[in-house]
């Protein structure tokens, strides 16, 4: 791993990524679950969150056995403060089913 790639942080949210709700219960998304595995094995800085806050997002991640993965869970942020414009950011954006390993090493120095 490159000192770029060590530095890469990650942000995973909850809804609609690692899980549906098609029914009463969340149901995983496991192509997306083992892609967190999978990023957590290889040193990326993790950060699960949710616009259901932080509890929510660490109690997913709990029930789906990923908790580990994450360096810390969060609420989505509304506003951003920031000296730099986002466009400025070396920020890419995955749908869920896109994110895979030849994705990822793609945008990665």
């Amino acid at each position: 791993m490159s000192d770029l790639d060590k530095r890469a942080v990650i942000y995973v949210d909850v809804d609609d990524t690692l899980v549906r709700h098609a029914s009463s219960k969340p149901v995983p998304i496991t192509r997306v679950i083992d892609q967190v595995r999978r990023l957590h094995a290889r040193g990326f800085s993790l950060y699960c969150w949710s616009t259901g806050g932080a509890e929510y997002a660490h109690r997913i991640a709990s029930e789906l056995g990923v908790a580990e993965c994450f360096t810390a869970f969060l609420p989505k942020p509304t506003i951003l403060i920031d000296d730099q414009e986002i466009s400025t950011w070396l920020l890419k954006s995955f749908r869920p089913l896109e994110v895979d390993d030849a994705a990822l090493d793609a945008v990665l120095p």
